[in-house]
Protein backbone atom coordinates (compact mmCIF):
# COMPACT_ATOMS: atom_id res chain seq x y z
CA UNK A 1 0.00 0.00 0.00
CA UNK A 2 2.62 3.18 0.66
CA UNK A 3 4.65 2.25 -2.07
CA UNK A 4 1.64 2.75 -4.22
CA UNK A 5 1.22 6.00 -3.14
CA UNK A 6 4.86 6.65 -3.05
CA UNK A 7 4.55 5.60 -7.11
CA UNK A 8 1.29 8.16 -7.40
CA UNK A 9 3.27 10.77 -5.47
CA UNK A 10 5.91 10.53 -8.32
CA UNK A 11 3.77 10.37 -10.98
CA UNK A 12 1.78 13.48 -9.87
CA UNK A 13 5.19 15.37 -9.30
CA UNK A 14 6.24 13.95 -12.87
CA UNK A 15 3.16 15.22 -14.67
CA UNK A 16 2.43 18.56 -13.17
CA UNK A 17 6.35 19.32 -14.10
CA UNK A 18 5.12 18.14 -17.54
CA UNK A 19 1.75 19.97 -17.77
CA UNK A 20 3.50 23.15 -16.92
CA UNK A 21 5.87 23.07 -19.96
CA UNK A 22 3.22 21.54 -21.83
CA UNK A 23 0.61 24.46 -20.86
CA UNK A 24 3.01 26.63 -22.78
CA UNK A 25 3.93 29.32 -20.15
CA UNK A 26 7.21 31.27 -21.53
CA UNK A 27 10.29 31.13 -18.96
CA UNK A 28 12.77 33.99 -18.52
CA UNK A 29 16.34 33.20 -17.99
CA UNK A 30 19.22 36.06 -17.82
CA UNK A 31 16.42 38.56 -18.56
CA UNK A 32 15.61 37.10 -21.76
CA UNK A 33 12.35 35.50 -23.10
CA UNK A 34 13.35 32.73 -25.12
CA UNK A 35 9.75 32.45 -26.73
CA UNK A 36 9.41 28.11 -25.96
CA UNK A 37 8.49 26.44 -23.19
CA UNK A 38 11.33 24.40 -23.20
CA UNK A 39 14.86 25.66 -22.87
CA UNK A 40 17.95 25.11 -21.21
CA UNK A 41 18.45 26.93 -18.02
CA UNK A 42 21.15 29.00 -18.77
CA UNK A 43 22.63 29.35 -14.98
CA UNK A 44 22.47 25.99 -14.00
CA UNK A 45 22.25 24.39 -17.59
CA UNK A 46 19.52 22.70 -17.51
CA UNK A 47 15.90 22.81 -16.79
CA UNK A 48 14.68 19.95 -15.16
CA UNK A 49 16.04 16.71 -13.19
CA UNK A 50 15.53 13.63 -11.86
CA UNK A 51 18.18 11.64 -9.85
CA UNK A 52 18.47 9.36 -7.09
CA UNK A 53 19.20 10.86 -3.19
CA UNK A 54 21.45 8.96 -1.00
CA UNK A 55 23.26 9.09 2.50
CA UNK A 56 20.69 10.37 4.22
CA UNK A 57 17.27 10.32 3.23
CA UNK A 58 17.52 8.01 0.42
CA UNK A 59 15.11 7.91 -2.53
CA UNK A 60 13.91 9.81 -6.11
CA UNK A 61 14.67 13.40 -6.89
CA UNK A 62 12.53 15.43 -9.21
CA UNK A 63 13.69 19.08 -9.96
CA UNK A 64 11.92 21.97 -11.85
CA UNK A 65 13.61 25.40 -12.62
CA UNK A 66 10.39 27.69 -12.51
CA UNK A 67 13.01 30.90 -12.60
CA UNK A 68 16.87 31.15 -14.00
CA UNK A 69 17.89 30.65 -10.35
CA UNK A 70 14.98 29.42 -8.65
CA UNK A 71 13.48 25.82 -8.66
CA UNK A 72 11.19 23.02 -6.32
CA UNK A 73 12.44 20.11 -5.82
CA UNK A 74 10.71 16.94 -4.47
CA UNK A 75 12.21 13.98 -2.62
CA UNK A 76 10.52 10.70 -2.26
CA UNK A 77 12.31 8.78 0.57
CA UNK A 78 12.40 4.97 0.66
CA UNK A 79 13.03 3.10 3.41
CA UNK A 80 12.20 -0.99 4.00
CA UNK A 81 9.57 -0.01 6.69
CA UNK A 82 8.93 3.93 6.24
CA UNK A 83 8.43 6.44 3.31
CA UNK A 84 8.15 10.20 2.99
CA UNK A 85 7.84 13.35 0.61
CA UNK A 86 10.22 16.36 0.61
CA UNK A 87 8.98 19.81 -1.60
CA UNK A 88 11.83 22.57 -1.12
CA UNK A 89 12.09 26.11 -2.79
CA UNK A 90 15.77 26.41 -3.61
CA UNK A 91 17.63 29.20 -4.75
CA UNK A 92 21.30 28.78 -7.14
CA UNK A 93 23.86 31.06 -6.94
CA UNK A 94 27.43 30.58 -9.16
CA UNK A 95 30.40 29.14 -7.02
CA UNK A 96 33.78 29.68 -7.30
CA UNK A 97 33.21 31.30 -11.21
CA UNK A 98 33.37 27.81 -12.93
CA UNK A 99 30.84 26.92 -15.42
CA UNK A 100 28.03 24.47 -14.10
CA UNK A 101 29.03 24.95 -10.34
CA UNK A 102 26.53 26.31 -8.17
CA UNK A 103 25.50 26.74 -4.46
CA UNK A 104 21.94 26.47 -3.46
CA UNK A 105 20.03 26.84 -0.36
CA UNK A 106 16.30 26.49 0.46
CA UNK A 107 13.66 25.74 2.53
CA UNK A 108 10.40 23.39 2.32
CA UNK A 109 8.58 20.53 4.13
CA UNK A 110 7.62 17.00 4.55
CA UNK A 111 5.48 14.85 5.38
CA UNK A 112 6.11 10.98 6.29
CA UNK A 113 4.90 7.65 7.16
CA UNK A 114 6.30 4.89 8.99
CA UNK A 115 6.08 1.25 11.47
CA UNK A 116 8.43 -0.11 13.90
CA UNK A 117 11.85 0.66 12.44
CA UNK A 118 14.79 1.86 15.02
CA UNK A 119 18.00 2.60 14.43
CA UNK A 120 20.73 5.14 14.36
CA UNK A 121 23.48 5.39 11.79
CA UNK A 122 25.48 8.56 13.09
CA UNK A 123 23.44 11.30 11.21
CA UNK A 124 19.87 10.44 12.05
CA UNK A 125 17.92 8.30 14.43
CA UNK A 126 15.26 6.45 13.15
CA UNK A 127 12.76 5.49 15.38
CA UNK A 128 10.03 3.11 16.54
CA UNK A 129 6.85 5.16 16.26
CA UNK A 130 4.29 4.11 13.47
CA UNK A 131 2.49 6.66 12.02
CA UNK A 132 2.68 10.34 10.51
CA UNK A 133 5.13 12.39 11.06
CA UNK A 134 5.46 16.44 9.53
CA UNK A 135 8.26 18.41 9.33
CA UNK A 136 9.76 21.80 8.30
CA UNK A 137 13.02 21.78 6.13
CA UNK A 138 15.75 23.51 5.10
CA UNK A 139 18.52 22.50 2.43
CA UNK A 140 22.08 24.13 1.26
CA UNK A 141 24.69 22.26 -0.82
CA UNK A 142 26.95 22.50 -3.98
CA UNK A 143 26.20 21.07 -7.40
CA UNK A 144 27.60 20.70 -10.48
CA UNK A 145 26.61 20.07 -13.66
CA UNK A 146 28.67 18.13 -16.40
CA UNK A 147 28.81 20.64 -19.58
CA UNK A 148 29.62 17.51 -21.95
CA UNK A 149 26.67 14.83 -20.44
CA UNK A 150 23.19 15.39 -19.49
CA UNK A 151 24.36 14.74 -15.56
CA UNK A 152 24.37 16.54 -12.11
CA UNK A 153 25.81 15.77 -8.82
CA UNK A 154 25.32 17.11 -5.60
CA UNK A 155 26.00 17.27 -2.43
CA UNK A 156 23.80 18.62 0.36
CA UNK A 157 22.77 19.17 3.84
CA UNK A 158 19.03 18.94 4.80
CA UNK A 159 18.55 19.50 8.22
CA UNK A 160 14.67 19.15 9.73
CA UNK A 161 13.06 19.35 12.26
CA UNK A 162 9.74 16.45 12.92
CA UNK A 163 6.86 16.03 14.66
CA UNK A 164 5.24 12.91 14.88
CA UNK A 165 1.94 12.02 15.63
CA UNK A 166 2.66 10.63 18.97
CA UNK A 167 3.42 13.86 19.83
CA UNK A 168 7.72 13.23 20.01
CA UNK A 169 9.67 15.83 18.15
CA UNK A 170 13.27 15.02 16.14
CA UNK A 171 16.17 16.82 14.74
CA UNK A 172 18.49 15.36 12.03
CA UNK A 173 20.92 16.65 9.59
CA UNK A 174 20.09 14.79 6.72
CA UNK A 175 23.13 14.99 4.22
CA UNK A 176 22.66 13.90 0.52
CA UNK A 177 24.50 13.24 -2.37
CA UNK A 178 22.55 13.25 -5.36
CA UNK A 179 23.07 12.14 -9.14
CA UNK A 180 20.33 13.33 -11.66
CA UNK A 181 19.72 13.49 -15.54
CA UNK A 182 19.30 16.39 -16.32
CA UNK A 183 16.61 17.67 -19.79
Amino acid sequence: MKYKMIIILCFALASSTMSSTAKGNNHKSNGQNHGSPIFKNQSVGYHDALGVRGLGTTGISIKHFTKSNQAIEGIVGLWPNAFSATVLLEYYVPAFGEPGLNWYYGAGAHIASESNLEYYDGLRGYRSDEGVSLGIDGIFGLEYKIQELPMAISLDMKPFFEMTTSGKAYLAADPGLTVKLTF
